[in-house]
């Protein structure tokens, strides 16, 4: 059984965006456990992702279904494709819990999307709660709270 430190978290967050910047979507699915969720809520310091209406609430199936809409070839409203980039500051550990395998961190970043002419830039704090699994930590769950949420907002193409 594999106990993790907290600098094998924070090095696992600056793969994950660099995963996510360098349109490596495969690999970025790859980190996440069947039953994770991506979250990203639509009210300041919501709750609730089931019984609220959320910005983005997708299990692994919506996920896949994103990253398909993402690298596909007859995806013509990705022509040329959306790029990202994640400026991250240090992560902080909040649990590490070796003997439940269980880990959560905050992440504090400024996210910038970009497709043409048109540059989105957001500012938002990503909460994972992640996992031992088989000696691996995977992604159980992502929070992505969006600092200005209840602004109304174009498509987020990527993955913030």
């Amino acid at each position: 059984m594999t106990d993790f430190s907290k600098d094998d978290l924070i090095d696992f967050l600056y793969d994950e965006v660099r995963m996510l910047d360098d349109g490596r979507f495969d690999e970025w699915m790859e980190l996440w456990t069947e039953d994770g969720h991506y979250w990203m809520p639509l009210n300041y310091n919501q709750q609730d992702p089931l019984n609220e209406t959320s910005l983005l609430y997708e299990d692994q199936f919506m996920l896949r279904l994103r990253i398909q809409r993402l690298i596909g070839a007859r995806t013509f409203s990705q022509k040329p494709k959306s790029r990202c980039h994640h400026v991250i500051q240090r992560p902080h550990v909040d649990e590490i819990d070796n003997d439940a395998g269980r880990y959560k961190t905050v992440t504090r970043m400024h996210y910038i999307e970009t497709r043409l002419d048109d540059q989105l830039l957001l500012a938002l704090t990503a909460t994972h709660d992640l996992v031992r699994r088989d000696d691996r930590l995977m992604i159980a769950g992502k929070k992505v709270e969006i600092l200005n949420c209840d602004a109304a907002f174009g498509n987020i193409q990527l993955l913030p």
